[in-house]
């Protein structure tokens, strides 16, 4: 399983869940209806931590990842920003964050 791939086809369920022929759920949303379930899904993930439980972090990640996703994909839709773009500026932001590790070098796929 390949982490970029798996990633690659949530970004397209999402893409097709708030298309034209979607989920009339997600479509209607927006980051501000999505703020209650963004705020509940970063707590679960803290309770799934809190229980030391891996199978119960596993899927509240998932959950979180989710949010991010729908969020990015309304962005898109918004000509705001993709969630290429995200990866992008959270990869750049760790690589300066810590030049004692990545120095002058950069990181390639």
């Amino acid at each position: 399983m390949n982490s970029g791939e798996e990633l690659e086809k949530l970004e397209r369920i999402m893409e097709r869940l708030r298309g034209e022929d979607g989920c009339p759920w997600d479509r209607k949303q927006t980051h501000a209806s999505l703020r209650p379930c963004l705020i509940e899904e970063a707590y679960e993930v803290l309770e799934a931590i809190e229980k030391e439980s891996a199978a119960a972090l596993r899927e509240e990640l998932g959950d979180l990842l989710l949010q991010v996703v729908f969020h990015a994909q309304i962005a898109r839709e918004n000509g705001d920003f993709s969630l290429a773009e995200v990866i992008t500026g959270i990869n750049e932001k760790l690589i300066r964050r810590h030049p004692h590790v990545f120095g002058d070098a950069q990181v390639d796929g």
